[in-house]
């Protein structure tokens, strides 16, 4: 336990226990509730363990957070869509549905377990281990239900190479998406703080711009094609924050078609999505670019839209006609 995190800290407005620890700590609900059951939550010096009592504000509470058990991901024959390969790096169009790497509840058929297979048993290398044993080769992800190109650096200096040119926003990044109603105007800039939301801990929220919390966030936004009360878009960004695309559309009021997290599909679409088994985010990583991280040389991928949005598309055309 002697890695474990210590959270000390006071209620501020009364709760049940698990919503006012959540409230004032980064930890979500459910792993608060995790940690009461394990024991390692005090309230006023002594420990709680029913997760649905009332605290009153003013009340100090200590909290054992154990070091998490970093658990090494293992190679799985699962089949790839590898858009470029060379020794240093790989460029894959990812299916929606595939998470990137293994975590709590998708602990394998991730990307990376994937990618461990495919180096080891076809490219006769192995992934950087700058990103650790569970995210080995990472250097950025796109959300599960996200489909599109993500690079993954094969050794240290690549992840380094391109981990900067990440970190100075130098990336070329364009997405499509399909939002609900028609963008007014049709084309701008939504230059948005993000962070993590105060209501629901699992959603990122756009923040007040002199805000101490979240990151700077911003992102070029194109009406490429209207449709049935939505729009084919494009977004580019400048900026790479969780679910940024998702949270800046929704926050200019046109959330993307299918996001369950943060908007809700006009009721004249529910018909075409559920007829057409729709029930993802309508969002695709469609271009990359950036610089070899060894070679030095310019380096751009394009990914066309997969089925399941390209036929989205195509019937929500034809009711627009």
């Amino acid at each position: 336990m002697s890695d474990a995190e210590i959270i000390i800290g006071v209620i501020v407005a009364p709760a049940r226990l698990d919503k006012a620890l959540a409230d004032a700590t980064d930890l979500s609900r459910a792993r608060v509730q995790s940690l009461i059951a394990d024991g390692m939550v005090e309230l006023n010096s002594a420990p709680v363990m029913s997760p649905s009592a009332k605290v009153k504000a003013g009340a100090e509470f200590r909290i054992i957070v154990p070091a998490p058990v970093s658990a090494t991901a293992m190679p799985q024959d699962i089949p790839l869509s590898i858009t470029f390969e060379d020794e240093h790096l790989i460029v894959v169009n990812k299916p929606a549905g595939m998470v990137v790497h293994p975590a709590a509840g998708n602990p394998d058929g991730t990307l990376v377990n994937a990618l461990l297979y495919h180096c080891a048993t076809q490219s006769g290398g192995q992934l950087s281990g700058i990103g650790g044993v569970a995210r080995p080769g990472i250097v950025h992800r796109i959300d599960k239900d996200t489909s599109g190109l993500l690079v993954v650096a094969k050794s240290d200096a690549a992840h380094e190479g391109l981990a900067a040119q990440f970190a100075e926003h130098s990336v070329h990044r364009r997405y499509l998406a399909v939002c609900g109603g028609y963008p007014t105007p049709a084309e701008g800039t939504i230059d948005e703080r993000l962070g993590r939301s105060d209501r629901d801990r699992k959603k990122m929220a756009v923040l007040e711009k002199n805000s101490s919390r979240g990151k700077h966030a911003v992102t070029h936004y194109k009406a490429l094609q209207r449709l049935e009360t939505s729009a084919l878009i494009e977004c580019r960004l400048e900026t790479g924050r969780t679910h940024q695309v998702r949270v800046h559309c929704a926050s200019i009021g046109h959330a993307l078609l299918g996001d369950q997290l943060y908007g809700k599909t006009p009721k004249a679409l529910k018909p075409i999505l559920s007829e057409l088994s729709f029930a993802r985010q309508a969002l695709h990583a469609a271009e990359l670019g950036f610089l070899h991280p060894i070679l030095g040389e310019n380096l751009r991928f394009r990914a066309d839209l997969p089925d399941d949005m390209q036929e989205l598309i195509d019937e929500l055309a034809r009711f627009n006609r």
